[in-house]
């Protein structure tokens, strides 16, 4: 039993290292295609968007310049005439979308954790049970 648990933890655990890094890579490499840089304003000026700190730093300076242009008023608070509500969605479809990769790159690194912990678990169940011998009466 402590062979097949060990076994089983060492797959989970590849399993789900390869299935973070390869869902952080296709986010990084997706939103890098964007060409999508920083602006001058932004935490980190100047940087290509392709990872979760530029992603995160650049949604942040796009809800800065909205706000800006809509005098502080988010898009439900804008009136539904108003001409200013079109920029107010735009950006905050923007905001979401950057966003939304910033909660992925999250999760793909917590995939990448947990595998890493899975592996060393399973790898301890295993040494464990070449260690203790069963015993046979």
């Amino acid at each position: 039993m402590r062979r097949l648990a060990a076994i089983g933890a060492i797959v989970l655990g590849v399993l789900l290292l390869v299935g973070g890094a390869a869902t952080y890579l296709v986010v990084s490499s997706t939103l890098g295609e964007q060409n999508i840089v920083t602006s001058e304003d932004a935490c980190l000026k100047g940087n290509d968007v392709d990872g979760p700190f530029t992603a995160y730093c650049q949604a942040k300076v796009i809800d800065m310049h909205a706000l800006e242009a809509t005098g502080g008023l988010h898009y439900a608070e804008l009136g539904q005439e108003d001409p200013l509500r079109d920029t107010a969605m735009n950006a905050s479809f923007l905001q979401a979308s950057l966003f939304t990769s910033v909660l992925a790159f999250g999760v793909a690194a917590q995939a990448i954790g947990m595998g890493v912990i899975f592996i060393l678990l399973g790898l301890g169940i295993r040494d464990v049970a070449v260690t203790v011998k069963p015993t046979t009466s």
